[in-house]
């Protein structure tokens, strides 16, 4: 039998650990050096920009607002009149950053996209705690800012809560500090509904906040706050099972992991939940940065009658790691410390070499280590991933008044980590849309015409990845459907024609723009947005 490289790596990661940064998969890129903002919220739009959000209350970014653009804020005794921005629009095609004015703080509140490609953003702190704001994106030739509406408000105040788009196109939110119920957008008539769960699961610590929330392919919502899941019904209100708890102590804010659904494929019945890392319980109370972060993962069927939890240990225990869907149906997960807690500075060991989950491998076999990088990414880190198939990484520990002098300072500098599957020899197989639609229905077939230099030998994927708004470890939205694909069959352009089968409904795949990748041998094509409408 014969081992490869990387198999033969992870099987003896003690040893591997010593090896180069060039005999390890994946490239960096530095590709901004100061944003002027750290950016602890990011978003890509379906215009291949991404949003940037900071805190409004920590003093000057190193961003300067257009002239005549000034905030004013009479309770903010350092920024009462503030001409500094403190979000920003990044184009990865040139480049570029452009400040965008936000009036209200920010600081831990929750995104997701609505079916229209709008960004709607909710909560945060001090006057932020109950704003809904709205980001319609634009042409990058055109000009387009945040919307504060007026006429809307939160029923509760939401800091640190998670957003999900539902399949009817509505936007639950759901928790908050000391916020346990839910409520939608737009606004339903009862408001705020009571949702006891999140009260029942907070500890003295908290680790109830951000909690995990994954749309089931039966539109249901799998919800995890601190060790515990439930199945949950949002237009009953009503918790229809209770999942066994997981083993390895807290695993949400302030003891945050990270998780992420597995692509939806097949026949989209089947829906599995991975959990990953955390911090050790009592390290936020007693600040204890030197504590060893959790190292296991754990894996569920959400869909099972009788769902059980499958353990496994990562090569390094992680804090604060960011778990983002590839093209490909792995997941990477990056960023993050190996000791301490959540919080500003109460982390070290930064953990810089990201790994590679690939869930098709046995227990054992799953993980695999690659190049580190050498910019710390712990407290407000950021990982999105690109049209292109990079893995975006921005922010970090956003201190008041932008500390760089301290051991993990303010980190402005914008970076990019390129997977094993982008090295320059995979890109004779590396795939390119020649065609493919702008709209999709739901269940109707489609085609999609193909290039690649080499002839294709294996079957060919059509994968579509929504773009999640990322923050404190946790991607909401997050979700990667593989479609049902025919065998692609040569076109009389010289490439190849694949039809296809959109998702059959809104539960598998909910109303929005996604990334619709082609994927040859594990490699994904440049990313076309395409729009699934009801």
């Amino acid at each position: 039998m014969t081992i490869s490289f990387h198999l033969l790596f992870s099987l003896l990661l003690p040893f591997s650990l010593s090896l180069s940064r060039a005999d390890l998969p994946g490239t960096w890129e530095l590709l901004v050096p100061d944003v002027g903002i750290a950016s602890m919220h990011t978003a890509v739009t379906h215009f291949g920009t991404v949003v940037l959000l900071d805190r409004t209350n920590i003093g000057p970014s190193r961003l300067l607002l257009p002239k005549h653009h000034c905030r004013v804020d009479p309770k903010d005794k350092v920024l009462t009149h503030d001409c500094y921005a403190h979000s920003a629009l990044y184009d990865p095609t040139t480049n570029q950053i452009r400040p965008l004015i936000i009036q209200t703080d920010t600081w831990c509140s929750s995104g997701q996209f609505l079916p229209d490609g709008t960004l709607l953003q909710t909560g945060g702190d001090l006057d932020g705690w109950k704003k809904i704001r709205k980001f319609k994106p634009c042409e990058t030739t055109e000009f387009c800012d945040w919307e504060e509406l007026n006429d809307v408000v939160l029923s509760h105040g939401r800091w640190y809560s998670t957003n999900q788009i539902l399949p009817s196109g509505e936007v639950i939110i759901i928790g908050g500090k000391v916020s346990y119920s839910v409520e939608f957008y737009p606004p339903r008539q009862n408001g705020a509904v009571f949702f006891p769960f999140l009260a029942d699961v907070e500890d003295r610590q908290g680790d109830n906040l951000y909690p995990y929330v994954h749309l089931l392919p039966n539109g249901k919502l799998f919800i995890f706050a601190n060790n515990k899941a439930v199945l949950y019904d949002y237009d009953k209100n009503q918790i229809l099972k209770k999942y066994p708890p997981l083993d390895g102590g807290p695993r949400n804010y302030p003891s945050a992991g990270s998780s992420v659904m597995l692509a939806l494929e097949g026949d989209f019945s089947t829906a599995v939940i991975v959990v990953c890392g955390g911090a050790q319980y009592g390290a936020y109370i007693t600040m204890d940065s030197s504590v060893p972060a959790n190292g296991s993962c754990g894996r569920i069927t959400a869909t099972s009658d009788e769902p059980v939890w499958e353990m496994e240990e990562m090569p390094f225990a992680r804090i604060m790691g960011d778990m983002v869907m590839l093209p490909t149906g792995e997941v990477i997960i990056i960023n993050g410390a190996q000791k301490g807690t959540q919080g500003f500075d109460l982390a070290s060991n930064p953990c810089l070499n990201p790994v590679i989950y690939r869930p098709d491998q046995p227990v054992g076999l799953r993980f695999m280590v690659l190049n580190p990088g050498t910019v710390p990414r712990m407290y407000h880190s950021t990982a999105n991933l690109l049209p292109d198939g990079r893995i975006l990484l921005a922010g970090s520990n956003p201190h008041y008044f932008y500390n760089f002098k301290a051991e993990f300072p303010t980190e402005l500098r914008l970076e990019a980590f390129s997977p094993e599957y982008l090295s320059l020899d995979r890109v004779n197989i590396r795939p390119e849309i020649a065609m493919s639609p702008k709209t999709l229905h739901y269940g109707e077939e489609f085609e999609v015409d193909m290039k690649v230099t080499l002839p294709v030998v294996a079957p060919i994927e059509v994968n579509l990845g929504s773009a999640p708004f990322a923050t404190h470890s946790f991607s909401q939205g997050q979700r990667l459907v593989k479609v049902n694909v025919k065998p692609a069959v040569p076109n009389n352009n010289g490439g190849y024609t694949i039809t296809c089968v959109a998702p059959p409904n809104s539960m598998v795949a909910p109303p929005g723009y996604y990334m619709m990748f082609v994927v040859n041998q594990g490699v994904p094509s440049i990313a076309q947005w395409v729009q699934l409408v009801i």
